[in-house]
């Protein structure tokens, strides 16, 4: 805007309407004080020059679309959050990883009993292989008796 006041510049270029400002107001305002300087402005996207009185028309129109659009966006984002506070979290997912089922664990502990091999349980389970590994430990500390530790 400097520029143009300074008249270094005869042509503001923005890629987009949405761009210049967030409401219709802002934009027309914008596009007043260019004017009241005898700057234009064209965009790329939309391909809109103000030198015309058809191409100023056509950009108060785009604005009116693009408030409309940013407020069409900002109430699905409030949408979500108040659905995600409902469930109890920020974004929605939950919290941690979801439960592992007890009959897998108690599969999975059978599995490792047996002597089968941390690779092998995991495959037979279709499960990762630190799962398997977690369970090992919880098995190898609940058999070792308190007195035996440390």
């Amino acid at each position: 805007m400097r520029a143009a006041t300074t008249r270094k510049i005869d042509v503001v270029a923005a890629w987009s309407v949405d761009r210049l400002g967030r409401s219709l107001q802002d934009l027309v305002g914008f596009l007043a004080e260019l004017s009241a300087v005898g700057c234009d402005l064209y965009l790329e996207r939309q391909a809109v020059d103000t030198t015309t009185p058809a191409g100023r028309a056509l950009f108060q129109m785009l604005g009116v679309f693009a408030e409309f659009e940013r407020s069409i966006i900002q109430e699905r984002v409030k949408a979500g959050m108040a659905r995600a506070r409902k469930h109890g979290t920020k974004s929605g997912k939950p919290i941690g990883q979801p439960p592992f089922s007890q009959a897998k664990v108690e599969a999975i502990r059978a599995e490792l009993a047996r002597g089968t091999g941390i690779l092998k349980a995991a495959r037979l389970h279709a499960t990762g292989v630190c799962v398997v590994q977690r369970i090992k430990r919880e098995l190898i500390a609940s058999k070792v008796p308190v007195e035996g530790r440390g």
